[in-house]
């Protein structure tokens, strides 16, 4: 799940930091330089402190300078340095700025079993329910306040699950309602959002790719393309109409759940390579099922 950007906050520790570790890195670097014509194995603390280096570059989104420099300083070919690194600094750099959102967008949720204040469960593939139906919540559904209740339950199956968003579906009730917090983070309630018969009425024609998971396929991810935007239409839950556009993560998290409430599921937006690679876990899912499955 997406994680807030406290760079800033922390600059005067990341220079701290980085200090520590230029000293480290050239103690550990130093060594290697080239005796002959051929390039010396890295040791093991450079490649720890590399590999240290590199995940905060990542998590800055390639922004942080300091951390740059000192991977610049372990990938410099000039002085006989090992030529390895010059390789890996360039990958990184060039990868940095969506190492990030990729990461985030593959967290591991978990099964929390039996959740309190509800007994709703999250459905595990090929159960009917993941290809059912999903019909449109009515006025007076909303008046009764039932929905609130089964969204207020969602919620606690969200969070229990480390997760991000869940449609109705995705816990044995077929109707069009979905809930998400892009945070994932229960202590931040201002940044859920309940949608009602949502509809994506516009896509953005400009596509990325990132890694997605989902707890009803256990075990299991693989790339999916989405637009980067679109704009919805949808409902509350006291039934007033609302638009909105929904931009990068929040747009992806979006489009993930929505396909739930039209019983598509994140595998069948699969490359036929992407398709292959999880088949033997699919099968698997389909045998721990038994009789039923809906696939």
């Amino acid at each position: 799940k997406q994680q807030p950007n406290t760079s800033n906050n922390n600059s005067s520790n990341v220079y701290l930091l980085y200090q520590i570790l230029i000293i480290s890195i050239e103690y550990s670097i130093l060594p290697m330089r080239l005796s002959s014509s051929s390039s010396p194995s890295p040791s093991k603390t450079t490649i720890g402190m590399t590999a240290f280096l590199c995940s905060m570059l990542a998590s800055s989104g390639g922004k942080n300078s300091l951390i740059r420099t000192s991977l610049a300083f372990t990938a410099t070919n000039s002085n006989g340095y090992n030529r390895q690194f010059h390789s890996l600094f360039d990958s990184i750099s060039t990868a940095a700025g969506t190492a990030t959102t990729r990461l985030q967008s593959i967290t591991e949720e978990v099964d929390p079993g039996k959740v309190d204040g509800t007994d709703l469960r999250v459905l595990k593939y090929p159960h009917p329910s993941l290809r059912a139906e999903n019909v449109e919540i009515t006025e007076e559904e909303l008046k009764s306040g039932n929905i609130s209740k089964i969204a207020k339950e969602m919620f606690l199956v969200m969070y229990a699950t480390e997760g991000v968003g869940l449609a109705a579906p995705q816990v044995g009730i077929n109707k069009r309602l979905m809930v998400y917090n892009e945070s994932g983070d229960k202590t931040k309630w201002l940044k859920e959002v309940t949608m009602v018969n949502p509809k994506i009425v516009e896509f953005s024609d400009a596509k990325d790719v990132e890694t997605e998971g989902c707890l009803s396929f256990p075990g299991m991810n693989g790339d999916v393309e989405r637009s980067k935007w679109i704009k919805v239409e949808a409902q509350n839950l006291k039934g007033k109409k609302f638009k909105k556009k929904f931009k990068g993560w929040e747009a992806r998290i979006f489009q993930h759940e929505y396909d739930h409430l039209d019983g598509v599921l994140y595998p069948d937006r699969l490359t036929d390579e992407g398709k292959e690679e999880v088949k033997p876990r699919l099968d698997e899912l389909i045998q721990d099922f038994g009789e039923g499955g809906e696939l």
